[in-house]
C-alpha cells in the first residue's frame, strides 16, 4: 500500500475561506482571441522614399517625418486603391506616422498573407515605395486578473518561477486532459467547467470512506485519520484535499477574477480517486494509470477522455514493482507521459516508487530561490526540477493552489499554501499539456526530451536535480521546434569518431542508437561565448550508454558514466571570449543494442 509522500502535502498555511458567491465570473478564452484576430488587419503601412528624412540628434541621426503635397498623396492613394480593388476592398488615408510612413485603412478585415501578396505588387508598381507591411494588431502578454495571482510566485517570478506568462502566448493546454492520480477531487469555483469524468478506483471501502466501492464519483470525502490508525506512532490528521491542489495548479480557471491561475488553464482535469484514507493499494493506482490512458480495465467503463498527462504526486518506498511498470509502460503505448513526484524524504530517489520506475518522468522540488528544497529527493533517476515550495520562513513561500476548509468532511471552497515535491510535479504535469497542445502529436519521448533540454539552469544549488529548473516557455519553444530549445534531429552515420562528427546546430534533441558493431556517436558543436552547454542523454530502458565532452584537441572536458537505464547528464561553460568548438561522445557501454536521446542546449 502507497502512501502519500511525507510532507507532500504537508503545512496547510495561510487557509483562506471562500464564499460561494464568489465564484460565477465570467472568463475570458484567451486561447482564441489573440490567435485568431492577429491573423487579420483592417490596415496598411506604406513607406515612401520621399516621406521622410534623416536628422543628427543629440544622441545620434533619426528618421523623421517629410509632409507630402496633398495633391501627391491624394494620387497615390488613389493608386493605391487601384491596386486594392481585385480584392474587393477601398483604401483610405489614415495619418502619416512619425517615421515618415502612411498608414491605410481598409473598409475590411483582410488576411495577412493578403495584405503581404498587395505590398508586393505595390512595390512592383511604384518605385518610390520603400516597404508595405500589414499593420498588425499585438496584444499584451497575458497577465490574468485572478485575486491571488500575485501570490503565485512559481508561476512568474524572475528567479524561482517557470516564465509561465511567456508560455501562455504559445499555449493555454486547449484539447489536453491530464489525469490528477490521486484523492479525488471537491467541487470549486476555481474548478469549475475544467473537470472532465473521473473514476473512484478505490475498492476496499476502509479506505475510500465513501461507503462504497469502485464507482464513477471520483470526489474526495476526506482522508482524515486518528493517532495511531494508520500505524503505531502516527499522528492525527486532517484531511489534506490534496488532489484538489494538484488539479488548481494544472488547471485552475483562469482570469476569471477569482483565487489562483492553472498553469494549463485551458486544459482538463480528470480526477482519478486511488488515494484515501491511510493512502492507497498499488493495485488501484496500477488500474488508475491503465483506465487514464485509455487502457482497459475489467468492470470499468471505457474512458470517453483518456489522458495525455498523468500526474502521479504520490510515491512509497521500495523498488518499482511489475504491476506499476507494466501499467506504465502501457499508459506510455498508449501516448500518454506520466509525470511521478520524486519524493520528499531528502534522500535519493531511487528509493521512491513510482519515481524510480521507467519511463516515468521523475520530478525533485525547489525552493523559491531556485535551490533545492530541504525536503526533496535527488539523484540520477530525476528528470528535472520544479517549484515545490518551502514555508518554513513563511507560508506564502509555498505553492498557492485550490483547497478545501474542512478539516474531516468537506467545508467550504478555500486556498492554500502547500509544499512538496507533489507540488512540483503539477507545474511539470501543466507545462506537458502545454506542450501536447501545441503540438498534439508528440510522442512521450519527445515530450521527455524537450522538457529536459529546455530547463534552465539552477538559480540556486540543486546537485542531482536533473537537467535543471522547468522552464515553460523553453518548453513549449522546444516542442514546437523553435529555439530555445531546439527541433528534433535524426543522428546521420557515419559519425563513429572527433575527425567525422555530425554537426549539430544546437539548441536541439538528437535521436539516435548504438549497438556493439556501432559504438560511438560524435556530434560537433559551437559553443558560444559565455555559454553553457547542458547535454542530457537518456537512454531507452535498461540500455547502457555514456556521455562525454571532448575539446577540439580531443582533452575529456566532462564525463557522466551512470548505470543501465539512468539519464546522463553534464554542463559545461565557455568563459573565454570567443566561440569554441566541442564535441559530444555516446558511448554504447555494454549490453544489447538500443535507442537514445540527446538533449542539447544552453
Amino acid at each position: 500500500m502507497l502512501r502519500l509522500n511525507k510532507l507532500s502535502c504537508a503545512l496547510a498555511l495561510g487557509l483562506v475561506t471562500m464564499g460561494a458567491a464568489q465564484a460565477g465570473v465570467s472568463s475570458v478564452d484567451v486561447d482564441k482571441a489573440p490567435r485568431e484576430l492577429s491573423s487579420q488587419t483592417d490596415r496598411l503601412i506604406v513607406k515612401y522614399k520621399d516621406g521622410s528624412t534623416v536628422v543628427q540628434g543629440r544622441l545620434g541621426a533619426a528618421v523623421q517625418a517629410q509632409p507630402l503635397a496633398s495633391d501627391a498623396i491624394g494620387a497615390r492613394t488613389e493608386r493605391l486603391q487601384q491596386l486594392a480593388a481585385p480584392l474587393g476592398t477601398r483604401l483610405s488615408l489614415v495619418r502619416q506616422m512619425g517615421t515618415g510612413a502612411h498608414v491605410f485603412r481598409l473598409d475590411r478585415r483582410m488576411s495577412i498573407e493578403q495584405l503581404r501578396e498587395l505590398g508586393e505588387r505595390i512595390k512592383a508598381q511604384d518605385a518610390n515605395v520603400e516597404y508595405v507591411e500589414p499593420d498588425r494588431k499585438m496584444y499584451a502578454m497575458f497577465t490574468p486578473n485572478d485575486t491571488s495571482y500575485n501570490s503565485q510566485w512559481d508561476l512568474f517570478d524572475s528567479v524561482g518561477g517557470i516564465r509561465a506568462p511567456a508560455a501562455w502566448d504559445q499555449a493555454t493546454g486547449t484539447g489536453v486532459v491530464v489525469a490528477v492520480i490521486d484523492t479525488g477531487y471537491r467541487p470549486h469555483a476555481d474548478l469549475s467547467g475544467q473537470i472532465v469524468a473521473g473514476y473512484d478506483m478505490i475498492s476496499d471501502t476502509a479506505v475510500s470512506v465513501d461507503g462504497n466501492g469502485r464507482d464513477n464519483d471520483p470526489s474526495d470525502p476526506g482522508d482524515y485519520s486518528a493517532a495511531n490508525e494508520c500505524q503505531a506512532g502516527d499522528p492525527a490528521s486532517t484531511s489534506s484535499w490534496h488532489g484538489t491542489h494538484v488539479a488548481g495548479t494544472i488547471a485552475a480557471k483562469t482570469n476569471n477574477a477569482l483565487g489562483v491561475a492553472g498553469i494549463a488553464f485551458n486544459a482538463k482535469v480528470q480526477p482519478v480517486r486511488v488515494l484515501g484514507k491511510c493512502g492507497g493499494y498499488t493495485s488501484d493506482i496500477a488500474d488508475g494509470i491503465t483506465w487514464a490512458s485509455g487502457g482497459s480495465v475489467s468492470g470499468l467503463p471505457a474512458n470517453a477522455t483518456p489522458a495525455k498527462v498523468l500526474n502521479l504526486s504520490l510515491g512509497g518506498g521500495g523498488a518499482c514493482g511489475t504491476t506499476t511498470q507494466t501499467a506504465i509502460n502501457g499508459a506510455r503505448s498508449r501516448g500518454a507521459s506520466v509525470i511521478v513526484a520524486a519524493g520528499n524524504e531528502n534522500q535519493n530517489a531511487s528509493n521512491s516508487n513510482p519515481a524510480n520506475c521507467s519511463g516515468v518522468v521523475a520530478v525533485a522540488a525547489t525552493d523559491r530561490y531556485g535551490a533545492r528544497a530541504y525536503y526533496s529527493n535527488y539523484g540520477s533517476i530525476v528528470a528535472l526540477a520544479a517549484p515545490g515550495g518551502d514555508v518554513r520562513s513563511s507560508a506564502s513561500n509555498g505553492i498557492l493552489s485550490t483547497l478545501n476548509a474542512g478539516t474531516s468532511t468537506p467545508g467550504a471552497d478555500s486556498y492554500a499554501y502547500y509544499q512538496g515535491t507533489s507540488m512540483a510535479t503539477p507545474h511539470v504535469a501543466g507545462v506537458a499539456a502545454l506542450m501536447y497542445s501545441a503540438k498534439p502529436t508528440a510522442t512521450p519521448d519527445e515530450i521527455t526530451a524537450a522538457l529536459k533540454s529546455s530547463a534552465r539552469a539552477f538559480p540556486g544549488t540543486c546537485s542531482q536535480c536533473g537537467s535543471g529548473l522547468l522552464d515553460a516557455n523553453a518548453a513549449v519553444t522546444a516542442i514546437k521546434g523553435g529555439g530555445g530549445g531546439g527541433g528534433t534531429v535524426a543522428e546521420v552515420e557515419p559519425n563513429d569518431s572527433r575527425t567525422a562528427p555530425q554537426t549539430i546546430s544546437a539548441p536541439a534533441t538528437v535521436t539516435g542508437s548504438l549497438s556493439t558493431s556501432d559504438t560511438n556517436d560524435y556530434f560537433k558543436i559551437t559553443l558560444p561565448a559565455g555559454k553553457t552547454l547542458s547535454a542530457t542523454l537518456t537512454p531507452a530502458s535498461g540500455k547502457d550508454f555514456d556521455l562525454y565532452l571532448q575539446s577540439s584537441t580531443g582533452s575529456q572536458l566532462r564525463a557522466s558514466e551512470n548505470a543501465a537505464g539512468a539519464v546522463d547528464s553534464f554542463t559545461y561553460t565557455n568563459s573565454g571570449s570567443t566561440s569554441i568548438t566541442v564535441y559530444v561522445r555516446v558511448l554504447y557501454y555494454s549490453g544489447t543494442s538500443g535507442t537514445y536521446s540527446l538533449g542539447l542546449s544552453w
